[in-house]
Parts: C-alpha cells; sequence; structure tokens
C-alpha cells in the first residue's frame, strides 16, 4: 500500500472529476475524524474519501464519489454543510455556516453541488456552489455568496459578501470582480 502511495504522489494528477474514483480505490479508510456535535453528526458515503487528518465536525453530508483531503476542516455547527458527488475538496480548505446573528432569519449552510473543484487552502463560509463551479487556491467566499454551474473563482480571490460568479465567467482580486467570461479550454477543463 506504501510504494501504491508514494507511486500515486510522483504521478500528475488527472482531471479532477477522477480523482475522487483514484482515492478510494487506492487508500483505505480509517481513522477518520468525524466528530459529533450535539445531535448533529457527519453523514459520509461509503464511496467518498476522507483523508484522515481531516476534520468533520457536526451536521455534515459527503456524497459518494466526492473526496475530501488532507487538513481540510468542514464544520457545520450552526448550520448544515453538503458536499456533493463527485467533488474534490483539495488539502488545507475550511468550510465553516454562519449564524445570522444579527437580527437576521436563521443560520445560512454551505451547499457544494456536484463535480465542483475547491483548491488548496480556500475558505468557504456559508456560501453556494452549483454544480461544476471552480474555486481556486488560497480563495476565500464570504457569507451569502454564490458561484453558478461552472463558473470559475481565480486563486487568491475574495468574495465578499453578496456577490455572485455567473455560469461561465472567471472572477479574480481582492475584492473578487468579474474579469472575463471562461474561454472553451477553461469550460472543457472544468467539466473533465
Amino acid at each position: 500500500m506504501r510504494r501504491l502511495a508514494a507511486s500515486i504522489s510522483k504521478c500528475a494528477l488527472p482531471p479532477p472529476r477522477r480523482l475522487a474514483s483514484i482515492a478510494t480505490r487506492a487508500l483505505p479508510r480509517r481513522r477518520l475524524a468525524c466528530y459529533a456535535l450535539g445531535d448533529k453528526v457527519p453523514d459520509t458515503a461509503a464511496a467518498a474519501f476522507i483523508a484522515p487528518s481531516a476534520s468533520i465536525v457536526g451536521s455534515v453530508d459527503v456524497a459518494d464519489d466526492a473526496s475530501v483531503w488532507y487538513n481540510c476542516t468542514i464544520r457545520g455547527d450552526v448550520a448544515a454543510i453538503s458536499i456533493g458527488p463527485r467533488t474534490n475538496v483539495q488539502d488545507g480548505t475550511v468550510m465553516h455556516v454562519d449564524s445570522d446573528a444579527l437580527g437576521g432569519s436563521g443560520s445560512t449552510p454551505t451547499v457544494i453541488g456536484a463535480d465542483c473543484t475547491i483548491g488548496h487552502m480556500a475558505l468557504l463560509h456559508a456560501c453556494t456552489l452549483g454544480d461544476g463551479a471552480f474555486v481556486g487556491m488560497n480563495a476565500t467566499m464570504m457569507s451569502h455568496t454564490t458561484i453558478e454551474p461552472g463558473g470559475m473563482l481565480a486563486a487568491g480571490a475574495l468574495l465578499t459578501a453578496g456577490k455572485t460568479v455567473g455560469s461561465g465567467e472567471l472572477w479574480g482580486g481582492s475584492p473578487a470582480k468579474f474579469m472575463r467570461p471562461l474561454k472553451p479550454g477553461e469550460a472543457a477543463f472544468i467539466l473533465e
């Protein structure tokens, strides 16, 4: 098993959609850091890959063939977090939810659709990603933000509260702004 893991680490990564299926076949599920928080209990599909050093706490649902990689923290304490099938949550990502403590209508979940890619060290806080959305490495999504299906947030971007990245759009910068429509090759890469 160690030789297999070493061989995998030396190879170039395949397109994001295939990462989860490779991980679930190559690496065993053991010693998962999944924690109940009161009556809120994580629900991770048997066909999902959860790295042993990832922490999943409270009301979190991880669907089939999704992958949550090393040192991720996913905490559904005051609202739920759902991660759709075949979504790839890369190393060091932090996901959280929001309690609307300023007199709003309640708490805000984090909802991640199917076939999404979330880059290393991203921070997602009470936001929504449509199917096939892409979040670049070290990007931040604040409360009440959305990336529509097939939208892309560039690496290092800060998407401020209430903003929406449209389908087929690339946003970047701090604060993030619309940069341009995705090129056909970029859109195809997201959907691989």
